[in-house]
């Protein structure tokens, strides 16, 4: 049972508000935890006190979560470690963990269905299916309701069957009403969807919640077992629920109305998960006798880098109004940096990190660099590589180990030589063109019986002589031929052209752009990668149009044969902010601060989007402990060509007075970096945009590559200045950046 002599422990080492949100056991309450205020901790020493003050069984107890790695964190400071032998945790030796229910919203779920599921005709030895289970199961749904997979993506109809079942809506209820074809088409492959999950014995994800609504629904003596059973309800991360979960809670706190939910609104960033931040927003007035209990005492962060975080979030109007406080030093300013490109802004984080590294004693380990969209990573692993700076890609691959990348890497060897086996058979049937399993072994037979490579013995197979001495199918034959065929044909057309022409040569000849546009967002985000490979391919257009293409193989390769690192070794975590969340670094980096990434160019037509978006770079800043730094690309590469970015707006919410520029350059006069930030008594850096003009219109000016040429504007953009210059002669109209130009002006 509960250690006794705890309890006198447990409240020095709470703060008052914390010791309140413990306390307060009676009736409904929300706590608002931000970022390094100690929730967890709220939340395990919440259940102890239950137990010992109040008497309270652990059987009637409920604490849920999102995670796996969140729900065990729970465990582990309730029980001890078993992993640190006899180390106990708040609740000593307890005899049964079995009584107390620590879990993820799925699993308590799955524990509901699998006791009384029958009731509903679910089987007890149901099987969960997980994302390519049910890819699986839309396309032969697909395939029953004679819907043409060209036509519509099954990811995509998967999404949308996820997202109905998430606002509790069934197979049976999907009306299609607004006279969209495409809701009729998921009206009727969601129903056939289900059938064939029914058929096998199978749920989803989304059926765990759907299923256990419907069963407390319909059967008023099941919910009040269980409201009986878990009296006292806590849960964590309450911004990131959905309607499913939401009704869920509510229906099993029942009359009750001890429920204790923890979250923060400015934290609410999964609203492509079908999370709802109404759910928090409006708790209070779904239980009008709710207690709020604020958590604003930061444990983590320095107060520069609070106070940074709450001139960004605190633009957002979906929100609760309060302010995070520290005890912590002030710290740090918030360093800011620009760069010209991606690979420039890479270099400009690896060099900083190497001298934190010496001048601070900082590890490795101690260091994360975040960023928007994944594709971000390619620059900066990179970097890493070529720093000697170990690194871990945090929830994916490395770039050039993504499936995508790697495929498009095989087209590209195999075109060079086409007796590349590896890659030969890793597009024979990518993306799919009817050579099965039998057929590959068929043709790896007689390349071994003949010794010869894979690609010669498929061209040994096309032969029609072949094909009648050996009584080889007809489709066999045809296939293999076709495939042939398309390798000559990419041979042929790819000569003379440019790294980047023959990707997009691939993509089309091949049919695997279509093939990722049918995969929906996922599709979307592999072909952004691609298009982060055209950058690194773009960089070869000056080589010798005879040795570049080589050149751009070789290239790859000394990136891409670094043997991965070990995770229990000492390096960076390159990490997508949304990753990011609930993790914390002494030092972290956020890189790509550019309109139409951060905040996101699908954000810009949604208020609520865009208030997201800032919840997302609001995550990112309260990640770091004692240094953050924020940097921009003022070109960054889009489909295989350089765009001019304006950085972002959330940039301008940053009180400059808390900020300081880094950079791996001489910034020179005209750049806003070290004028305006530095500016004592300035309040904003929105400022800049009403500063004088350091440029005039006419105003005459030299440029190194293009020669003498007029001013024909000068804009603010962020911390610099954007100048469109005439140039005299074949220079043309350019648009330069201010702090990077080296204009010379002229008399």
């Amino acid at each position: 049972m509960y250690n006794l002599t705890m309890e006198s422990n447990i409240k020095v080492s709470l703060n008052k508000e914390q010791k309140e949100a413990v306390e307060y056991v009676s009736g409904p309450v929300l706590i608002l935890a931000g970022p390094g205020s100690g929730k967890t901790r709220v939340i395990t020493h919440r259940i102890a006190h239950l137990i010992n003050q109040c008497g309270v069984r652990p059987y009637n107890i409920a604490a849920v979560t999102f995670t796996n790695k969140a729900a065990s964190e729970m465990r582990q400071r309730l029980f001890g470690s078993d992993e640190l032998g006899d180390s106990l945790g708040l609740l000593g030796h307890v005899p049964n963990q079995r009584d107390f229910t620590v879990s993820t919203f799925h699993s308590l779920c799955s524990l509901i269905l699998r006791l009384d599921g029958s009731l509903m005709g679910l089987a007890k030895d149901f099987v969960i299916y997980d994302r390519d289970d049910q890819l699986t199961l839309v396309t032969k749904a697909m395939e029953i309701s004679e819907i043409d997979p060209k036509r519509f993506s099954n990811r995509a109809i998967l999404d949308i069957i996820s997202s109905s079942k998430s606002k509790l809506i069934t197979s049976d209820n999907y009306n299609a009403q607004t006279g969209n074809p495409m809701d009729r088409i998921i009206e009727v492959v969601y129903k056939s969807y289900q059938n064939l999950l029914e058929q096998s014995k199978g749920v989803d994800f989304d059926d765990l919640l759907l299923k256990t609504n419907l069963l407390f629904n319909n059967n008023p003596s099941i919910l009040k077992k269980y409201q009986d059973r878990y009296q006292y309800l806590m849960i964590d991360e309450f911004q990131d629920t959905n309607m499913a979960q939401y009704n869920l809670a509510t229906k099993i706190a029942g009359k009750r109305e001890n429920i204790c939910v923890v979250g923060d609104p400015d934290q609410s960033i999964y609203s492509w998960r079908n999370a709802d931040i109404r759910n928090i927003l409006s708790f209070q007035e779904d239980y009008p006798k709710c207690k709020v209990i604020s958590l604003n005492e930061n444990y983590r962060s320095t107060s520069t880098i609070l106070d940074g975080a709450y001139g960004v979030i605190s633009q957002n109007t979906q929100r609760i109004e309060r302010k995070l406080t520290t005890s912590n030093p002030k710290g740090d300013p918030i360093f800011v940096g620009e760069a010209y490109n991606p690979e420039e802004e890479a270099q400009l984080v690896m060099k900083e990190i190497n001298r934190l590294r010496v001048e601070r004693g900082y590890l490795y380990n101690d260091f994360a660099v975040m960023y928007r969209v994944n594709s971000q990573s390619r620059a900066l692993e990179e970097g890493c590589l070529r720093n000697s700076i170990p690194y871990k890609l945090i929830g994916g691959l490395r770039f050039y180990q993504r499936k995508e990348v790697r495929d498009l890497i095989a087209y590209l060897r195999v075109i060079v030589n086409p007796h590349d086996n590896v890659s030969l058979l890793r597009i024979i049937n990518t993306p799919p063109r009817g050579i099965g399993q039998k057929t590959i072994d068929e043709i790896a037979e007689l390349s071994d019986k003949n010794k010869i490579s894979i690609y010669a013995a498929m061209e040994l197979a096309a032969n029609a002589k072949f094909v009648e001495d050996s009584k080889r199918s007809g489709r066999s034959h045809r296939v293999i031929s076709k495939f042939v065929d398309l390798v000559t044909n990419l041979i042929h057309d790819s000569d003379g052209l440019d790294p980047t022409s023959i990707i997009n040569l691939i993509l089309e000849m091949t049919g695997y752009r279509v093939y990722l546009e049918d995969q929906g967002d996922q599709g979307t985000e592999r072909m952004d990668n691609i298009e982060e490979l055209k950058v690194t391919a773009n960089k070869f257009q000056n080589v010798d149009p005879e040795d570049r293409f080589i050149e751009f193989l070789q290239g790859i390769a000394l990136v891409s044969d670094i043997d991965s690192l070990d995770d229990s070794q000492d390096s960076i975590a390159l990490i997508t902010l949304h990753q990011a969340k609930g993790l914390e670094f002494p030092a972290v980096f956020i890189v790509g601060l550019e309109e139409g990434l951060l905040p996101h160019i699908r954000s810009f037509d949604y208020a609520d989007q865009m208030e997201e978006e800032r919840r997302v770079f609001y995550v990112g800043m309260t990640r770091a402990k004692e240094c953050l730094y924020i940097t921009r690309s003022f070109r960054r590469g889009y489909m295989g060509n350089g765009v001019s970015n304006v950085a972002s707006r959330f940039l301008m919410d940053i009180p400059s007075a808390l900020m300081s520029h880094f950079s791996s350059r001489s910034i020179p006069i005209g750049s806003v970096v070290t004028d305006v930030i530095k500016q004592s008594g300035a309040s904003d850096l929105s400022d800049h945009a009403t500063e004088t003009s350091p440029m005039e219109v006419g105003q005459k000016v030299r440029h190194d590559r293009f020669g003498d040429g007029i001013v024909v504007s000068c804009t603010a953009i962020g911390y610099d200045y954007q100048v469109t210059v005439a140039f005299k002669a074949d220079g043309g109209v350019r648009n330069l950046l201010l702090g990077y130009a080296n204009l010379q002006l002229l008399d």
